[in-house]
């Protein structure tokens, strides 16, 4: 009889049993925190441009709501299941512990090809989601915002047709809008430009400082903005890949011109963006990204692209994790062996939500910050927090990663227990 397979939430929850080891909490925010607070599937019915009616799968979960709201983005992705929806609500939840922010986490996604779609079915989608989900999310109880495959404007459809909805303009309900509808300055390169600030805070423990070789695995919007950010404090780009291929060259490539290329060819293999390369730069395949000779490794893609049968392959001292979830469990714990740093997603991609958190604010307060003001905050929380990890890293000799879920999990214990715990109702 073949053994259940374990769920990517079961792997998740792997690190909350981890950091509990670390500290002294209660059973109760254990168990609290091993389900997800609520689910809910709905299926979409909407018109297609043919005039026949097409359905599509959808979800939203709110994990954990006792720091505040809950907060994450939609996906729309043709392999999108509701087991991967409640683990990346997990992850947020502790995600915005990690910065401190008042939110708990959550996630959404409908399962879709986007690309499939014209530009007029989008958009009766996504109005179609925030119909269906208008009960569950709302300004003070879940506040969604971009993920793979959404945007600004998506956010804008989305947040437009809850308006409608509740009969009010509301436009701290959704995060990542556009600037016009209520989004913040800074938001669209948060998520790669937290990431910068952490690096560059720790450049000189984590011994990357300007000058260092990065490989960079997508070329989305978080891979474009780091490569850029790094290139031009003096950091080497040597490799940059995205679904089609891999583009290396030892000496650097040209950043700039590359970011042209994909956005006029849209794939890093076709002839004209190879040339802008530079004459050095070589076409590998995209699986080749990962045995780069460098010294910083950004994965800026989907989850699980390092895993046991390749993690042996990483050269890489430093892991920058701009996705989510993109080492398994398994090669995490052959790269910590290595002695391989990873500044782990819910600190290195944690830029995001704290602008979403940003923008929030400002919506609230009907009063907007400057793009200066935005990265102050930005670079002083990712500060605060990345050294604070380092330090409970280095004090507790754990992996960083284990340092950040200890660190997250230290406040959402706080914020359980004191609703009182099974110690003090039979006291």
């Amino acid at each position: 009889m073949s053994a259940t397979p374990v769920s990517m939430l079961d792997h998740a929850l792997t690190r909350l049993d981890e950091a509990a080891r670390h500290l002294q909490i209660d059973g109760d925010v254990l168990e609290k925190l091993r389900f997800p607070r609520e689910t809910m599937q709905v299926r979409l019915m909407i018109r297609m441009d043919d005039g026949s009616r097409k359905s599509f799968m959808a979800w939203r979960c709110r994990y954990d709501d006792t720091r505040g709201p809950t907060k994450g983005g939609i996906r729309f992705h043709p392999d999108a299941t509701a087991d991967e929806v409640e683990t990346l609500a997990f992850w947020m939840t502790f995600k915005c512990a990690v910065m401190n922010l008042p939110y708990g986490g959550g996630k959404g996604a409908i399962r879709v090809d986007p690309h499939a779609l014209s530009k007029a079915e989008l958009e009766r989608l996504s109005r179609a989601y925030m119909q269906a989900f208008s009960r569950v999310v709302g300004p003070d109880r879940d506040i969604p915002a971009p993920d793979v495959y959404t945007n600004a404007m998506i956010m804008g459809w989305m947040a437009d047709e809850y308006s409608s909805i509740v009969g009010a303009t509301t436009p701290a309900v959704i995060t990542g809008k556009p600037i016009a509808l209520g989004g913040s300055l800074g938001r669209e390169d948060a998520t790669a430009r937290g990431g910068y600030y952490l690096v560059r805070r720790l450049a000189t423990e984590l011994g990357v400082k300007p000058g260092a070789r990065v490989a960079i695995q997508g070329f989305g919007n978080a891979g474009q903005h780091i490569a850029r950010l790094m290139a031009g404090d003096g950091y080497r780009i040597v490799a940059i890949s995205d679904s089609h291929g891999c583009l290396h060259a030892p000496d650097g490539l040209d950043v700039t011109a590359l970011i042209g290329a994909k956005a006029q060819h849209g794939s890093l293999a076709a002839p004209e963006a190879a040339a802008a390369a530079g004459s050095q730069a070589r076409l590998l395949p995209a699986e080749a990204l990962i045995g780069i000779d460098c010294d910083i490794l950004v994965p800026a893609a989907m989850e699980d692209l390092i895993h046991r049968d390749n993690a042996g392959e990483v050269k890489a001292k430093l892991v920058l994790e701009l996705a989510n979830g993109p080492i398994t469990p398994e090669a995490d714990a052959m790269l910590e062996k290595r002695g391989v740093v990873v500044l782990p997603d819910i600190l290195a991609n944690a830029g995001g939500v704290t602008v979403s958190y940003f923008e929030w604010v400002q919506n609230r307060q009907g009063y907007y910050w400057t793009v200066e003001e935005v990265h102050a905050r930005l670079k002083a929380s990712m500060e605060t927090e990345g050294l604070a990890i380092w330090q409970r890293a280095r004090d507790s000799r754990i992996s960083m990663r284990s340092a950040a879920y200890v660190h997250a999990l230290a406040r959402l214990a706080q914020a359980i227990e004191a609703h009182g715990t099974q110690k003090f109702f039979t006291a």
